[in-house]
C-alpha cells in the first residue's frame, strides 16, 4: 500500500467539486448578493486551487515504485545529499515537457491575471495572444509539466495515472465553460468553436504573434 499516493489522488478528485461550486458565480450572487456572493466563490477558488496542486505536487512526490526502464537507466546522474539519481535519458525526456508546461503556466497568468487564476473569476473574454491558440494553456501546461515530472522524478504510479490526471483537468474545464457561457453568453460560445481546448490547432491561416 501506498498511503501518501493514494491520499493525493483523492485529495485532488475531492477538489474537483470545490471547484464546480466556485465557478458558479452567477448562482452564488443570486443567492446572497453580488458581494457576498463573489467572496464565497473567490474563497471556494482559492480553496479549491491551492489544494489541488498541492494534491498534485503530492502525487508526483510521494513514496511509489520507481519508473524502470531498462535501456534507459544508465548513465545518470547522483544527488548525494538527498540519495536520489536520475537517468540521463529521463532527464532529456522530461526537461521539454517542464519547460513547455512552465511557460504555458506563467504567459496564461500574464495574460489573465493572477487573481483570475485563483478565484476563477473574470471579468472579460480573453482570447489574445497564447488563448488565441487554446482556451485553457494553463491546465494544458499543467498536464505536459505532469508528465515531465513523472519521468524526471522516476514516479512510476504518477505516469500511470496520467489518464486520471487529464480526465480531472477536462472536468474543471468544462465546469468553467459551462458557466462562462452563462456568463458571457454567445460571445463565449464563437470563442468556444474557434479555438480548441487543450491541443493547438497545427494549421493556422493567419501568423499569431506570441508574448516572448
Amino acid at each position: 500500500m501506498y498511503p501518501w499516493f493514494i491520499l493525493s489522488i483523492l485529495g485532488m478528485c475531492f477538489m474537483v467539486p470545490l471547484h464546480f461550486l466556485s465557478v458558479e458565480h452567477l448562482r452564488f450572487q443570486k443567492k446572497y448578493g453580488v458581494d457576498k456572493g463573489n467572496k464565497i466563490t473567490g474563497i471556494l477558488g482559492l480553496t479549491s486551487g491551492w489544494g489541488f496542486f498541492i494534491f498534485w505536487f503530492g502525487i508526483w512526490i510521494s513514496p511509489q515504485p520507481r519508473l524502470i526502464i531498462p535501456f534507459m537507466q544508465n548513465p545518470r546522474i547522483i544527488i548525494p545529499i538527498i540519495n536520489f539519481s536520475i537517468p540521463i535519458f529521463y532527464l532529456l525526456i522530461s526537461v521539454p515537457f517542464i519547460l513547455i508546461g512552465a511557460w504555458l503556466g506563467i504567459v496564461s497568468v500574464r495574460e489573465t491575471s493572477l487573481k483570475v487564476a485563483e478565484t476563477h473569476r473574470t471579468e472579460k473574454i480573453v482570447s489574445t495572444k497564447i488563448y488565441s491558440l487554446i482556451r485553457h494553456p494553463q491546465y494544458f501546461g499543467g498536464l505536459l509539466a505532469h508528465i515531465g515530472i513523472s519521468f524526471l522524478l522516476s514516479s512510476l504510479f504518477s505516469l500511470i495515472f496520467t489518464p486520471l490526471v487529464f480526465l480531472l483537468n477536462f472536468l474543471v474545464a468544462w465546469k468553467e465553460e459551462k458557466e462562462l457561457i452563462k456568463e458571457f453568453g454567445k460571445d463565449y460560445e464563437s470563442y468556444k468553436k474557434r479555438v480548441p481546448m487543450f491541443f493547438p490547432k497545427l494549421k493556422k491561416q493567419k501568423k499569431i504573434k506570441l508574448e516572448k
